[in-house]
């Protein structure tokens, strides 16, 4: 299983704002919607449908991942539309939309993913190991670190969102 090492920060400017500022360099974006097959503490097992917002291409996802934090081991392989369907529909879930920018600050890439269905912007930045992600040291633009606080995983914003349907 390959590990995903990445830092996530709270955001109080959206990515168009961080443009205008010259601070972000975009590179290219999609609209994702996601949902989960499966979740517990440890684990959990989503799909996805990625749209290109420049190209309009569409690419489907199958994801497991286990762990927690800073460091997570990580499965994803592409999938046809029709399993999406499939996986989406059985699931009756609402799922998770979001805008993600990618772009680059000072050589690093950076992820700028805006919540569509509540006010929250993150910003996510990959790294090959542990020490890079721990010596790593942020502009002042990222804002909170929260990498380690569960309530702003993708899983519990998703669970969060099933409960208010």
């Amino acid at each position: 299983m390959a590990m995903e090492i990445e830092r996530k920060f709270l955001l109080d400017r959206t990515p168009d704002e961080l443009a205008a500022e010259k601070v972000f360099v975009r590179q290219s974006q999609q609209v994702i919607e996601q949902t989960y097959l499966a979740l517990d503490e440890q684990q959990e097992i989503r799909v996805r449908r990625l749209v290109d917002a420049d190209t309009g291409e569409v690419e489907y996802t199958h994801t497991f991942k286990q762990g927690n934090g800073l460091s997570r081991e990580e499965v994803e392989y592409s999938i046809t539309e029709s399993i999406y369907e499939q996986l989406f529909k059985a699931s009756g879930a609402v799922p998770l939309t979001k805008t993600r920018t990618t772009g680059e600050w000072n050589g690093f890439t950076v992820e700028l993913d805006r919540y569509d269905q509540l006010n929250l912007t993150v910003a996510e930045v990959e790294f090959d190991s542990i020490e890079t992600a721990q010596s790593f040291i942020p502009p002042d633009w990222f804002g909170e670190d929260i990498s380690s606080k569960r309530e702003y995983s993708n899983k519990k914003v998703w669970r969060d969102l099933q409960s208010r349907k």
